[in-house]
């Protein structure tokens, strides 16, 4: 670091030259920049990189002993026979109407149908939602206008519209992506919403400073600023997605809709048989889980570690 030595020299007496500072080198705008950088380190945390039997230890084996005690649980639940064993079957029950499903060829297809719905569905809402939000948040008449609109659809329950767009679509696709999309969008639009009114004017007003304005701003300012509460508002929009496209798998059955997750819930309700209907609910959980835990958390542990709020967490 550079110096910081303070000495008086000449002769401070009468008639000689006046007393003159060395301030050393900590004037010099090198010197300077060493000691910025110097207490720059000081305040630096170093990041360790956590070992892997580490961060398996932290991540894999809490999960894995909350499924071992869940299945532990429910297997103690049909040896007591706290009910039937038609009404409830055991682990191993609902293990064999997967295996069926799997060897019958119709397992993945099942999964696959939704899937592909799903994310179809998803897509269509980001593209709607995302303008939307915008509008709302930028927008005061808009936002007084719609916001408490797009509220009130966030929390209607999406099962309430599939009998609506059976009405409007008959047994079709478009019913059930109009379910997705009435589901999906408000909160994804009350997501980015609610990521904007977070951003700090004083970033806006830096945008505008240096010529970033209108869809330039919005762009390298106003989106990358407002990106933790939007990526929330797309996880939020997903699990909505999800929900939606089950309720409407569920009561929308037709021959011309195949098969999915959802209709695949209700034909084993209808046959009665509570290991398919088990190993429905079981899928359904699996692929919701694994779309956010292979998508969105990378996506969102990414984007706050870049902002320094995760520090050696996640």
């Amino acid at each position: 670091m550079a110096s910081t030595d303070t000495r008086v020299t000449g002769n401070a007496g009468p008639g000689g030259p006046g007393p003159t500072v060395d301030t050393g080198t900590t004037g010099s705008p090198d010197a300077l920049a060493g000691l910025e950088a110097g207490l720059d380190a000081l305040e630096t945390r170093p990041v360790a990189r956590t070992p892997l039997g580490r961060m398996l230890l932290q991540k894999a084996v809490p999960p894995l002993v909350a499924v071992v005690l869940v299945l532990v649980l429910w297997q103690l639940a049909h040896h007591f026979e706290l009910k039937e064993s038609y009404q409830l079957p055991g682990p191993l029950d609902v293990a064999g109407a997967l295996r069926d499903m799997w060897l019958e060829g119709t397992l993945l297809s099942y999964v696959w149908t939704s899937i592909s719905r799903g994310a179809l569905g998803f897509a269509a809402s980001v593209l709607i939602g995302t303008p939307l939000g915008l509008l709302v948040a930028r927008v005061r008449p808009v936002r007084a206008a719609i916001g408490p609109v797009l509220s009130g659809l966030q929390s209607l329950p999406s099962v309430a519209w599939v009998p609506a767009a059976i009405i409007w679509f008959g047994l079709t696709d478009a019913t059930i992506y109009t379910v997705v999309l009435l589901g999906a969008v408000p909160s994804i639009a009350n997501g980015l919403v609610s990521g904007v009114d977070r951003v700090p004017p004083l970033f806006l007003r830096a945008g505008r400073t240096i010529g970033a304005t209108g869809l330039r701003g919005i762009r390298h300012i106003l989106l990358p600023a407002a990106l933790p509460g939007y990526i929330a508002g797309l996880k939020q929009g997903w699990a909505f997605s999800w929900r939606s496209l089950m309720a409407a798998e569920l009561i929308a059955g037709s021959p011309e809709l195949g098969i999915g997750l959802g209709r695949l819930l209700e034909q084993a309700r209808e046959l009665q048989d509570m290991s398919l209907v088990l190993a429905a609910i079981l899928l359904v959980l699996i692929v919701g889980i694994g779309i956010e835990l292979l998508l969105f958390a990378p996506l969102e542990r990414r984007v706050l570690r870049s902002r320094g709020l995760l520090g050696n967490a996640g």
